[in-house]
Protein backbone atom coordinates (compact mmCIF):
# COMPACT_ATOMS: atom_id res chain seq x y z
CA UNK A 1 0.00 0.00 0.00
CA UNK A 2 1.66 3.37 -1.05
CA UNK A 3 -0.53 5.10 2.05
CA UNK A 4 -1.44 4.17 5.53
CA UNK A 5 -4.77 2.49 6.09
CA UNK A 6 -6.13 5.19 8.18
CA UNK A 7 -5.24 7.57 5.05
CA UNK A 8 -7.83 5.46 2.93
CA UNK A 9 -11.20 6.78 2.64
CA UNK A 10 -14.23 4.80 1.96
CA UNK A 11 -13.63 4.48 -1.81
CA UNK A 12 -10.28 4.10 -1.83
CA UNK A 13 -10.09 1.28 0.73
CA UNK A 14 -13.10 -0.59 -1.41
CA UNK A 15 -11.17 -0.52 -3.93
CA UNK A 16 -8.08 -2.03 -2.18
CA UNK A 17 -9.76 -4.64 -0.96
CA UNK A 18 -11.39 -5.76 -4.26
CA UNK A 19 -7.79 -5.69 -5.39
CA UNK A 20 -6.36 -8.17 -2.63
CA UNK A 21 -3.90 -5.36 -1.78
CA UNK A 22 -5.55 -5.49 1.86
CA UNK A 23 -7.64 -7.77 3.65
CA UNK A 24 -10.66 -6.14 5.87
CA UNK A 25 -8.87 -8.41 8.73
CA UNK A 26 -6.04 -5.91 8.44
CA UNK A 27 -7.59 -2.83 8.56
CA UNK A 28 -9.90 -3.50 10.88
CA UNK A 29 -6.40 -4.26 13.07
CA UNK A 30 -4.96 -1.38 12.15
CA UNK A 31 -8.40 1.08 12.95
CA UNK A 32 -8.60 -0.78 16.30
CA UNK A 33 -5.30 -0.24 17.16
CA UNK A 34 -5.95 3.21 16.42
CA UNK A 35 -9.01 3.55 18.82
CA UNK A 36 -7.15 3.01 21.50
CA UNK A 37 -4.40 5.01 20.98
CA UNK A 38 -6.76 7.95 20.82
CA UNK A 39 -9.29 7.39 23.71
CA UNK A 40 -8.63 11.11 25.09
CA UNK A 41 -10.46 11.89 22.06
CA UNK A 42 -13.83 10.60 23.10
CA UNK A 43 -15.31 9.85 20.04
CA UNK A 44 -16.27 6.16 21.23
CA UNK A 45 -18.52 5.20 23.96
CA UNK A 46 -18.23 1.57 23.31
CA UNK A 47 -15.53 -0.81 21.49
CA UNK A 48 -16.08 -4.74 20.94
CA UNK A 49 -12.73 -5.73 19.33
CA UNK A 50 -13.83 -9.36 19.05
CA UNK A 51 -17.15 -8.54 17.43
CA UNK A 52 -15.14 -6.35 14.85
CA UNK A 53 -12.39 -8.71 13.43
CA UNK A 54 -14.68 -11.51 13.95
CA UNK A 55 -16.89 -9.23 11.04
CA UNK A 56 -13.97 -8.81 9.08
CA UNK A 57 -12.76 -12.29 8.43
CA UNK A 58 -16.24 -12.81 7.38
CA UNK A 59 -16.03 -9.90 5.05
CA UNK A 60 -12.53 -11.24 3.68
CA UNK A 61 -14.46 -14.61 3.28
CA UNK A 62 -17.33 -12.87 1.44
CA UNK A 63 -14.72 -11.55 -0.78
CA UNK A 64 -13.10 -14.50 -1.67
CA UNK A 65 -15.90 -15.94 -2.49
CA UNK A 66 -17.11 -13.38 -4.96
CA UNK A 67 -20.25 -12.17 -2.57
CA UNK A 68 -19.33 -9.03 -1.97
CA UNK A 69 -20.91 -5.20 -2.28
CA UNK A 70 -18.88 -2.37 -2.67
CA UNK A 71 -18.72 -2.11 0.72
CA UNK A 72 -17.99 -5.78 1.80
CA UNK A 73 -15.18 -5.34 4.79
CA UNK A 74 -14.99 -1.41 5.46
CA UNK A 75 -15.17 -0.34 8.83
CA UNK A 76 -17.97 1.66 10.53
CA UNK A 77 -18.99 3.14 13.53
CA UNK A 78 -22.68 3.75 14.29
CA UNK A 79 -23.85 6.80 16.39
CA UNK A 80 -25.28 5.59 20.02
CA UNK A 81 -28.62 7.05 18.57
CA UNK A 82 -28.86 3.44 16.42
CA UNK A 83 -30.22 0.74 18.31
CA UNK A 84 -27.55 -2.29 17.74
CA UNK A 85 -27.92 -6.06 18.81
CA UNK A 86 -25.09 -7.04 21.05
CA UNK A 87 -23.96 -3.63 21.95
CA UNK A 88 -25.00 -1.59 24.23
CA UNK A 89 -27.15 1.83 22.81
CA UNK A 90 -28.05 4.53 25.80
CA UNK A 91 -28.08 7.99 23.29
CA UNK A 92 -25.82 9.44 25.22
CA UNK A 93 -28.23 9.30 28.46
CA UNK A 94 -27.33 7.68 31.76
CA UNK A 95 -31.24 7.48 31.52
CA UNK A 96 -29.80 4.08 29.17
CA UNK A 97 -27.01 3.15 30.67
CA UNK A 98 -26.89 -0.98 30.10
CA UNK A 99 -29.35 -0.84 27.78
CA UNK A 100 -29.41 -3.63 25.54
CA UNK A 101 -31.80 -3.81 21.61
CA UNK A 102 -32.38 -7.42 21.42
CA UNK A 103 -32.46 -5.52 17.27
CA UNK A 104 -30.58 -3.70 14.95
CA UNK A 105 -31.94 -0.41 13.03
CA UNK A 106 -32.83 -0.65 10.01
CA UNK A 107 -29.92 1.65 9.16
CA UNK A 108 -27.31 -0.31 10.71
CA UNK A 109 -28.65 -3.84 9.39
CA UNK A 110 -28.54 -2.60 5.92
CA UNK A 111 -24.68 -1.71 6.11
CA UNK A 112 -24.02 -4.84 8.18
CA UNK A 113 -25.78 -6.91 4.81
CA UNK A 114 -23.55 -4.85 2.86
CA UNK A 115 -20.72 -6.67 4.59
CA UNK A 116 -19.47 -3.31 6.47
CA UNK A 117 -17.52 -3.80 9.52
CA UNK A 118 -18.86 -1.89 13.15
CA UNK A 119 -16.21 -1.13 15.51
CA UNK A 120 -18.53 0.02 17.75
CA UNK A 121 -20.70 2.92 19.20
CA UNK A 122 -19.94 6.97 19.03
CA UNK A 123 -20.44 9.58 21.48
CA UNK A 124 -23.18 12.13 20.76
CA UNK A 125 -25.30 14.59 23.02
CA UNK A 126 -27.94 13.34 24.76
CA UNK A 127 -30.78 11.76 23.03
CA UNK A 128 -28.94 13.60 19.80
CA UNK A 129 -29.97 17.37 21.94
CA UNK A 130 -27.02 19.79 21.16
CA UNK A 131 -24.35 21.26 19.15
CA UNK A 132 -21.45 20.69 20.50
CA UNK A 133 -21.68 16.91 21.67
CA UNK A 134 -20.71 18.70 25.36
CA UNK A 135 -24.43 17.27 26.87
CA UNK A 136 -23.51 13.43 26.51
CA UNK A 137 -23.55 11.70 30.17
CA UNK A 138 -20.25 9.86 28.90
CA UNK A 139 -18.27 13.69 28.73
CA UNK A 140 -17.69 15.65 25.40
CA UNK A 141 -15.95 14.34 21.93
CA UNK A 142 -12.75 16.76 21.57
CA UNK A 143 -12.32 18.31 18.08
CA UNK A 144 -9.07 16.67 16.21
CA UNK A 145 -8.04 20.27 14.34
CA UNK A 146 -8.19 21.70 18.20
CA UNK A 147 -9.03 19.28 21.38
CA UNK A 148 -9.64 22.64 23.28
CA UNK A 149 -12.39 23.11 21.04
CA UNK A 150 -15.92 21.27 20.29
CA UNK A 151 -16.28 18.96 17.22
CA UNK A 152 -19.89 20.16 17.07
CA UNK A 153 -22.95 17.94 17.60
CA UNK A 154 -24.98 16.27 18.55
CA UNK A 155 -22.86 13.75 15.71
CA UNK A 156 -19.68 14.85 17.27
CA UNK A 157 -18.29 11.52 18.24
CA UNK A 158 -18.81 10.17 14.55
CA UNK A 159 -17.35 13.61 13.51
CA UNK A 160 -14.19 13.60 15.94
CA UNK A 161 -13.73 9.57 14.48
CA UNK A 162 -13.72 10.19 11.28
CA UNK A 163 -11.45 13.75 11.01
CA UNK A 164 -8.89 11.70 13.40
CA UNK A 165 -9.03 8.76 10.82
CA UNK A 166 -9.89 6.56 13.49
CA UNK A 167 -12.88 5.21 10.88
CA UNK A 168 -13.43 5.59 7.07
CA UNK A 169 -17.06 6.94 7.74
CA UNK A 170 -19.65 6.74 10.25
CA UNK A 171 -23.75 7.19 10.73
CA UNK A 172 -25.25 10.00 12.14
CA UNK A 173 -28.48 11.75 12.38
CA UNK A 174 -29.77 14.88 11.62
CA UNK A 175 -32.45 17.05 13.50
CA UNK A 176 -31.60 20.72 12.75
CA UNK A 177 -28.17 20.40 11.84
CA UNK A 178 -26.63 17.59 13.63
CA UNK A 179 -24.54 15.91 10.78
CA UNK A 180 -24.15 19.05 8.84
CA UNK A 181 -22.84 21.49 11.66
CA UNK A 182 -19.74 18.80 13.05
CA UNK A 183 -19.06 17.75 9.77
CA UNK A 184 -17.87 21.44 8.85
CA UNK A 185 -16.64 22.10 12.32
CA UNK A 186 -14.52 18.99 11.81
CA UNK A 187 -13.49 19.55 8.19
CA UNK A 188 -15.27 16.05 6.32
CA UNK A 189 -18.40 15.45 4.49
CA UNK A 190 -22.00 14.40 5.73
CA UNK A 191 -25.20 14.46 3.83
CA UNK A 192 -28.25 14.80 5.60
CA UNK A 193 -30.61 12.81 3.04
CA UNK A 194 -34.39 14.25 2.47
CA UNK A 195 -36.70 13.43 5.33
CA UNK A 196 -37.86 10.25 4.83
CA UNK A 197 -35.03 8.81 2.53
CA UNK A 198 -33.60 6.62 5.53
CA UNK A 199 -35.63 4.80 7.46
CA UNK A 200 -35.92 5.58 11.24
CA UNK A 201 -36.87 2.37 12.68
CA UNK A 202 -34.59 1.83 15.29
CA UNK A 203 -33.48 5.07 15.89
CA UNK A 204 -34.29 6.59 19.20
CA UNK A 205 -36.19 9.95 18.55
CA UNK A 206 -36.00 13.41 19.82
CA UNK A 207 -38.34 15.16 16.89
CA UNK A 208 -40.25 12.47 14.92
CA UNK A 209 -41.23 14.78 12.29
CA UNK A 210 -37.41 16.42 11.61
CA UNK A 211 -34.52 13.02 13.04
CA UNK A 212 -33.23 11.85 9.88
CA UNK A 213 -30.01 9.67 9.13
CA UNK A 214 -27.12 9.73 7.04
CA UNK A 215 -23.61 9.12 6.34
CA UNK A 216 -20.58 11.57 7.71
CA UNK A 217 -17.15 10.52 5.53
CA UNK A 218 -14.00 11.71 4.21
CA UNK A 219 -16.09 12.77 0.42
CA UNK A 220 -19.02 12.94 -1.20
CA UNK A 221 -18.06 9.39 -3.64
CA UNK A 222 -17.64 8.06 0.33
CA UNK A 223 -20.81 9.56 1.28
CA UNK A 224 -22.83 8.17 -2.02
CA UNK A 225 -21.32 4.97 -1.73
CA UNK A 226 -22.94 4.84 2.08
CA UNK A 227 -26.13 6.54 1.69
CA UNK A 228 -26.97 3.77 -1.86
CA UNK A 229 -26.92 1.25 1.05
CA UNK A 230 -28.24 2.86 4.44
CA UNK A 231 -31.28 4.60 2.12
CA UNK A 232 -34.89 3.01 0.55
CA UNK A 233 -38.07 1.89 1.98
CA UNK A 234 -39.03 0.30 5.05
CA UNK A 235 -42.37 -1.17 5.88
CA UNK A 236 -41.54 -0.80 9.55
CA UNK A 237 -41.07 2.84 9.41
CA UNK A 238 -44.63 4.57 8.79
CA UNK A 239 -42.84 8.20 8.03
CA UNK A 240 -40.59 6.11 5.18
CA UNK A 241 -40.70 7.24 1.65
CA UNK A 242 -41.99 4.95 -1.04
CA UNK A 243 -39.10 5.18 -3.87
CA UNK A 244 -37.48 2.29 -5.29
CA UNK A 245 -33.71 2.54 -3.92
CA UNK A 246 -30.94 4.65 -5.60
CA UNK A 247 -27.48 3.85 -6.91
CA UNK A 248 -26.18 7.38 -5.89
CA UNK A 249 -22.35 5.96 -6.67
CA UNK A 250 -23.03 4.88 -10.37
CA UNK A 251 -25.12 8.23 -10.76
CA UNK A 252 -22.24 10.57 -9.98
CA UNK A 253 -19.61 8.70 -11.79
CA UNK A 254 -22.16 8.54 -14.96
CA UNK A 255 -22.86 12.60 -14.48
CA UNK A 256 -19.05 12.91 -14.13
CA UNK A 257 -18.16 11.10 -17.74
CA UNK A 258 -20.74 12.82 -19.25
CA UNK A 259 -20.17 16.26 -18.29
CA UNK A 260 -17.09 18.48 -19.67
CA UNK A 261 -14.09 17.59 -18.45
CA UNK A 262 -13.59 21.60 -17.54
CA UNK A 263 -17.05 22.29 -16.56
CA UNK A 264 -18.49 19.76 -15.01
CA UNK A 265 -21.07 21.59 -13.02
CA UNK A 266 -22.14 23.81 -16.56
CA UNK A 267 -25.63 24.78 -16.35
CA UNK A 268 -25.97 24.48 -12.65
CA UNK A 269 -27.94 27.75 -11.04
CA UNK A 270 -26.51 27.76 -7.29
CA UNK A 271 -29.00 30.37 -5.38
CA UNK A 272 -27.22 32.04 -2.24
CA UNK A 273 -29.74 33.58 -0.18
CA UNK A 274 -28.82 36.93 0.91
CA UNK A 275 -29.99 35.96 4.15
CA UNK A 276 -27.31 33.34 4.66
CA UNK A 277 -24.80 36.04 3.98
CA UNK A 278 -25.86 38.15 6.99
CA UNK A 279 -23.16 41.03 8.61
CA UNK A 280 -22.60 39.31 11.95
CA UNK A 281 -21.33 36.12 9.30
CA UNK A 282 -17.77 35.63 10.74
CA UNK A 283 -15.24 37.36 8.23
CA UNK A 284 -12.82 34.12 8.30
CA UNK A 285 -16.09 31.46 7.44
CA UNK A 286 -17.73 34.66 5.01
CA UNK A 287 -14.33 34.53 3.34
CA UNK A 288 -14.03 30.42 3.00
CA UNK A 289 -17.44 30.01 1.63
CA UNK A 290 -16.75 32.93 -0.75
CA UNK A 291 -13.63 31.28 -2.11
CA UNK A 292 -15.78 28.10 -2.63
CA UNK A 293 -18.65 29.45 -4.56
CA UNK A 294 -15.79 31.15 -6.65
CA UNK A 295 -14.02 27.59 -7.03
CA UNK A 296 -17.77 26.45 -8.16
CA UNK A 297 -18.28 29.12 -10.91
CA UNK A 298 -14.74 28.32 -12.43
CA UNK A 299 -16.42 24.82 -12.80
CA UNK A 300 -18.87 25.98 -14.85
CA UNK A 301 -22.32 26.71 -12.32
CA UNK A 302 -24.06 30.27 -12.24
CA UNK A 303 -24.25 31.88 -9.02
CA UNK A 304 -27.86 33.31 -8.46
CA UNK A 305 -29.12 35.82 -5.49
CA UNK A 306 -32.17 34.33 -3.82
CA UNK A 307 -34.09 35.21 -0.48
CA UNK A 308 -35.42 32.49 2.18
CA UNK A 309 -36.88 35.76 4.21
CA UNK A 310 -38.06 33.61 7.01
CA UNK A 311 -34.44 32.77 7.84
CA UNK A 312 -34.65 33.93 10.88
CA UNK A 313 -38.30 32.81 12.53
CA UNK A 314 -36.70 29.43 12.41
CA UNK A 315 -35.05 29.24 15.53
CA UNK A 316 -37.93 30.43 17.20
CA UNK A 317 -39.93 27.67 15.13
CA UNK A 318 -37.70 24.91 15.35
CA UNK A 319 -37.52 25.55 19.16
CA UNK A 320 -41.21 24.90 19.82
CA UNK A 321 -41.77 22.14 17.20
CA UNK A 322 -38.61 19.89 18.44
CA UNK A 323 -39.24 20.01 22.20
CA UNK A 324 -42.71 19.32 21.58
CA UNK A 325 -41.77 16.28 19.72
CA UNK A 326 -39.19 15.32 22.14
CA UNK A 327 -41.32 16.21 25.11
CA UNK A 328 -43.73 12.61 23.85
CA UNK A 329 -41.07 11.30 22.70
CA UNK A 330 -39.25 10.79 26.16
CA UNK A 331 -42.19 10.54 28.08
CA UNK A 332 -41.60 6.69 28.12
CA UNK A 333 -38.70 7.01 29.91
CA UNK A 334 -40.30 6.82 33.21
CA UNK A 335 -38.47 3.97 35.08
CA UNK A 336 -40.66 0.96 34.44
CA UNK A 337 -39.83 -1.24 31.93
CA UNK A 338 -36.14 -0.27 30.99
CA UNK A 339 -32.99 2.01 31.81
CA UNK A 340 -32.44 3.70 34.56
CA UNK A 341 -34.33 3.42 37.68
CA UNK A 342 -34.47 5.91 40.96
CA UNK A 343 -33.17 3.42 44.30
CA UNK A 344 -35.02 5.54 46.58
CA UNK A 345 -38.42 6.41 46.31
CA UNK A 346 -41.92 6.82 48.09
CA UNK A 347 -44.33 5.70 45.94
CA UNK A 348 -44.97 5.73 42.08
CA UNK A 349 -45.14 9.56 41.55
CA UNK A 350 -41.79 9.73 43.68
CA UNK A 351 -40.33 6.94 41.59
CA UNK A 352 -41.70 8.79 38.14
CA UNK A 353 -40.18 12.12 39.59
CA UNK A 354 -36.83 10.94 40.35
CA UNK A 355 -35.80 8.26 38.10
CA UNK A 356 -36.50 11.31 35.40
CA UNK A 357 -34.69 13.73 37.49
CA UNK A 358 -31.63 11.61 37.79
CA UNK A 359 -31.79 10.14 34.24
CA UNK A 360 -31.93 12.92 32.23
CA UNK A 361 -29.44 15.53 31.77
CA UNK A 362 -29.87 19.38 32.20
CA UNK A 363 -30.43 20.19 28.28
CA UNK A 364 -33.04 17.66 27.74
CA UNK A 365 -34.80 18.58 31.17
CA UNK A 366 -34.78 21.92 29.65
CA UNK A 367 -36.52 20.95 26.43
CA UNK A 368 -39.04 18.59 27.82
CA UNK A 369 -39.88 21.26 30.24
CA UNK A 370 -40.52 23.64 26.65
CA UNK A 371 -41.99 21.01 25.03
CA UNK A 372 -44.52 20.38 27.43
CA UNK A 373 -45.28 24.06 27.74
CA UNK A 374 -46.27 24.48 24.31
CA UNK A 375 -48.53 21.65 24.39
CA UNK A 376 -50.39 22.56 27.22
CA UNK A 377 -54.21 23.57 27.24
CA UNK A 378 -54.37 27.30 26.59
CA UNK A 379 -50.39 27.63 24.82
CA UNK A 380 -51.24 24.89 22.51
CA UNK A 381 -52.98 27.18 19.93
CA UNK A 382 -50.11 30.03 20.90
CA UNK A 383 -47.07 28.26 20.38
CA UNK A 384 -47.66 24.78 18.47
CA UNK A 385 -49.64 25.43 16.15
CA UNK A 386 -48.27 28.62 15.09
CA UNK A 387 -44.75 27.51 14.78
CA UNK A 388 -46.29 24.67 12.16
CA UNK A 389 -48.08 27.31 10.26
CA UNK A 390 -44.64 29.29 9.80
CA UNK A 391 -43.20 25.83 9.15
CA UNK A 392 -45.08 25.43 6.41
CA UNK A 393 -44.45 28.83 4.95
CA UNK A 394 -40.68 27.97 5.27
CA UNK A 395 -40.90 25.36 3.26
CA UNK A 396 -42.74 27.78 0.47
CA UNK A 397 -39.78 29.51 0.47
CA UNK A 398 -37.22 27.09 -0.60
CA UNK A 399 -39.95 26.28 -3.26
CA UNK A 400 -40.39 29.65 -4.49
CA UNK A 401 -36.45 29.65 -4.51
CA UNK A 402 -35.88 26.34 -6.72
CA UNK A 403 -38.09 28.12 -9.58
CA UNK A 404 -34.95 30.26 -9.99
CA UNK A 405 -31.81 27.71 -9.05
CA UNK A 406 -31.24 24.08 -8.81
CA UNK A 407 -29.23 23.98 -5.43
CA UNK A 408 -29.16 26.55 -3.01
CA UNK A 409 -25.43 27.35 -0.93
CA UNK A 410 -24.39 29.27 1.91
CA UNK A 411 -22.00 28.95 5.86
CA UNK A 412 -23.18 25.73 7.61
CA UNK A 413 -22.72 27.85 10.39
CA UNK A 414 -21.62 31.42 11.55
CA UNK A 415 -18.30 30.27 12.95
CA UNK A 416 -15.71 28.12 13.40
CA UNK A 417 -16.16 25.45 15.73
CA UNK A 418 -15.89 27.71 19.34
CA UNK A 419 -14.27 26.41 22.44
CA UNK A 420 -15.39 23.93 24.67
CA UNK A 421 -18.05 25.40 27.44
CA UNK A 422 -17.99 28.64 25.75
CA UNK A 423 -21.62 28.45 25.22
CA UNK A 424 -22.01 26.06 28.44
CA UNK A 425 -23.96 28.77 30.07
CA UNK A 426 -25.83 30.22 27.62
CA UNK A 427 -28.48 28.12 25.49
CA UNK A 428 -29.22 30.14 23.41
CA UNK A 429 -26.13 31.33 22.11
CA UNK A 430 -25.63 27.38 21.23
CA UNK A 431 -29.24 27.71 19.36
CA UNK A 432 -28.61 30.40 17.32
CA UNK A 433 -25.55 29.02 15.81
CA UNK A 434 -28.38 26.49 13.94
CA UNK A 435 -29.35 29.47 12.28
CA UNK A 436 -28.40 28.05 8.69
CA UNK A 437 -29.07 24.46 9.34
CA UNK A 438 -32.63 24.55 10.23
CA UNK A 439 -34.15 25.87 7.38
CA UNK A 440 -33.67 22.79 5.40
CA UNK A 441 -34.36 20.58 8.30
CA UNK A 442 -37.93 22.22 9.17
CA UNK A 443 -38.64 22.01 4.96
CA UNK A 444 -37.32 17.95 5.17
CA UNK A 445 -34.84 18.89 2.42
CA UNK A 446 -31.63 17.16 1.72
CA UNK A 447 -28.76 19.40 2.54
CA UNK A 448 -25.02 18.45 2.84
CA UNK A 449 -21.77 20.16 3.98
CA UNK A 450 -18.23 20.11 2.23
CA UNK A 451 -14.74 21.50 3.08
CA UNK A 452 -14.62 24.59 2.11
CA UNK A 453 -11.37 25.34 3.35
CA UNK A 454 -10.47 26.94 6.81
CA UNK A 455 -10.95 30.33 9.36
CA UNK A 456 -9.29 31.57 12.57
CA UNK A 457 -7.11 29.31 14.37
CA UNK A 458 -6.43 27.34 10.94
CA UNK A 459 -10.24 25.80 12.07
CA UNK A 460 -12.39 23.68 9.21
CA UNK A 461 -15.04 25.85 7.88
CA UNK A 462 -17.95 23.98 5.31
CA UNK A 463 -19.90 24.65 2.54
CA UNK A 464 -23.29 23.98 3.14
CA UNK A 465 -25.24 22.84 -0.40
CA UNK A 466 -29.37 22.13 0.27
CA UNK A 467 -31.11 20.14 -2.92
CA UNK A 468 -34.77 19.92 -4.09
CA UNK A 469 -36.78 16.85 -2.54
CA UNK A 470 -34.86 13.22 -2.87
CA UNK A 471 -32.39 15.83 -4.96
CA UNK A 472 -29.26 13.98 -3.70
CA UNK A 473 -27.94 12.91 -6.44
CA UNK A 474 -27.68 16.24 -7.69
CA UNK A 475 -26.08 17.84 -4.47
CA UNK A 476 -23.50 14.69 -4.71
CA UNK A 477 -22.24 14.95 -8.00
CA UNK A 478 -22.17 18.92 -7.22
CA UNK A 479 -19.79 18.21 -3.96
CA UNK A 480 -18.13 15.02 -6.24
CA UNK A 481 -16.80 17.81 -8.86
CA UNK A 482 -15.86 20.62 -6.09
CA UNK A 483 -13.93 18.22 -4.39
CA UNK A 484 -12.18 16.77 -7.74
CA UNK A 485 -10.79 20.30 -7.99
CA UNK A 486 -9.96 20.93 -4.56
CA UNK A 487 -8.48 19.15 -1.56
CA UNK A 488 -10.16 20.98 1.32
CA UNK A 489 -11.42 17.36 1.92
CA UNK A 490 -8.25 15.49 1.99
CA UNK A 491 -6.57 17.74 4.85
CA UNK A 492 -6.31 15.32 8.23
CA UNK A 493 -5.39 17.05 11.76
CA UNK A 494 -1.65 17.63 12.70
CA UNK A 495 -0.82 14.16 14.36
CA UNK A 496 -3.49 12.00 12.78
Amino acid sequence: MSSPLHELGVAALSRALADKQVSSAEVTQHLLARVADHQQLGAFVHVDADAALAAAQAADARRAAGDASALTGVPIAHKDIFVTAGAPTTAGSKMLKGYQSPFDATVVARLSQAGMVSLGKLNCDEFAMGSANENSAWGPALNPWDRARVPGGSSGGSATAVAARLLPAATGTDTGGSIRQPASFTGITGIKPTYGRCSRYGMIAFASSLDQAGPMARSAEDCALLLSAMSGFDERDATSAERPAEDFHRQMLEQRAGATAAKPLQGLRIGLPKEFFPDALAADVNGAVRGALAELEKLGATLVEVSLPRTELSIPVYYIIAPAEASSNLQRYDGVRYGHRAEQYGDLIDMYKKTRAQGFGAEVKRRIMIGTYVLSHGYYDAYYLQAQKLRRMIADDFQRCFQDCDLIAGPVAPSVAWQLGAKSDDPVAAYLADIFTLPASLAGLPGMSIPAGFGEARMPVGLQLIGNYFAEGQLLHTAHAFQQATDHHLRAPAGF
